[in-house]
């Protein structure tokens, strides 16, 4: 077979599935016959159609939660087999076959082999938390609760943490205590929620906040909640524009404010194969927070999803 299905962006929500030719792997890369690919929220502005893109974009583009089995090596890779099943980091993961360099996978464990496995929102989810500093005994606040702030809650409280879960959503609240969330509170309100926190630490605030949502609301509510001395940890994806912040707040507080967004592959990597292992280990469990799947022909039906964010919606993945 030389070709191959692929969705195509091509703005103002448009997606076509279109036969591509396959991509051959380069030296140090590897192919993967994919299975699935997590639809990441990330990617709502490209399928709306953003002046600043241009169109049709890549086919494939931009998925980047891929993963499947190998099914060919480029030139000078040893240290990996076809038909091996693999999570892996790349950038054409809405479609069947995508390319990534030999660094950028991590082998599945065969006890995982049945399993879905978006390896790149769970390496994010790893990276967040090692950069979070999170200690037992500590009282830390995750605002925004959808896939990556519901497995950052598990992380936390596993580790000993007390949880306070935030969100808009009912349904996600919920998700929060399920994931081991000591306290949820609604954000419907901004004053209410900062002030139920207060209380809730006797005015001290939390030591690690973890802002999970990329919204300014909820940056305002993460900044008021954090304590003297505590860390803000910055983890939404912030695109739709410019932010503001309070710096006399900041200033104050003496917070250490940690943009968690990593770009070093290295790093990225790292995060992959720690987030697989904890998956293995029961650390993290993702599988529950899996809520909707498509077929690649549904993708359009999926970014709707995504942008309703209806009950019962946590992360949406495409199947390959």
């Amino acid at each position: 077979m030389s070709t191959m299905s692929a969705a195509v962006f091509c703005g103002n929500g448009r997606i076509e599935v279109r036969r591509q030719p396959l991509p051959t792997p380069a030296p140090n890369e590897v192919r993967v016959r994919l299975q699935g690919c997590g639809i990441c929220a990330s990617n709502l502005p490209v399928w709306a159609g953003q002046p600043w893109f241009e169109y049709p974009l890549a086919p494939g583009a931009p998925g980047h939660e891929g993963w499947g089995e190998i099914d060919a090596v480029g030139e000078e890779v040893d240290d990996w087999r076809i038909g091996e099943r693999v999570a892996l980091l790349s950038g054409n993961a809405y479609a069947e076959y995508d390319v990534a360099p030999a660094a950028a996978l991590t082998r599945v464990p065969d006890g995982l082999a049945d399993r879905p496995m978006p390896g790149e929102p769970m390496a994010c989810a790893m990276n967040i938390f090692r950069r979070s500093d999170i200690r037992a005994g500590q009282r830390v606040a995750v605002v925004g609760v959808g896939f990556i702030g519901a497995l950052l809650i598990q992380l936390a409280s596993r580790a000993g943490a007390e949880v306070i879960a935030l969100s808009r959503r009912p349904f996600a609240l919920e998700v929060a205590r399920q994931c081991g969330a000591a306290t949820t509170l609604a954000t419907d309100d901004m004053y209410a929620a900062i002030g139920a926190v207060q209380e809730i630490s006797a005015g001290a605030g939390c030591a690690r906040v973890i802002e999970a949502a990329g919204e300014q609301s909820t940056l305002d509510i993460a900044s008021a909640i954090s304590a003297e001395g505590g860390r803000l940890i910055i983890a939404g994806y912030h695109q739709n524009g410019p932010r503001q912040v309070d710096m006399q707040q900041w200033n104050w507080r003496g917070l250490d404010v940690i943009n968690a967004h990593e770009r070093d592959p290295e790093v990225a990597a790292r995060g992959l194969r720690e987030a697989v292992q904890a998956v293995a280990d029961g650390r993290i469990d993702p599988f529950a927070l899996l809520t909707h799947d498509f077929p690649l022909g549904g993708i359009e039906t999926a970014f709707d999803t995504l942008q309703q964010r209806p009950d019962g919606f946590m992360k949406a993945t495409v199947a390959l």
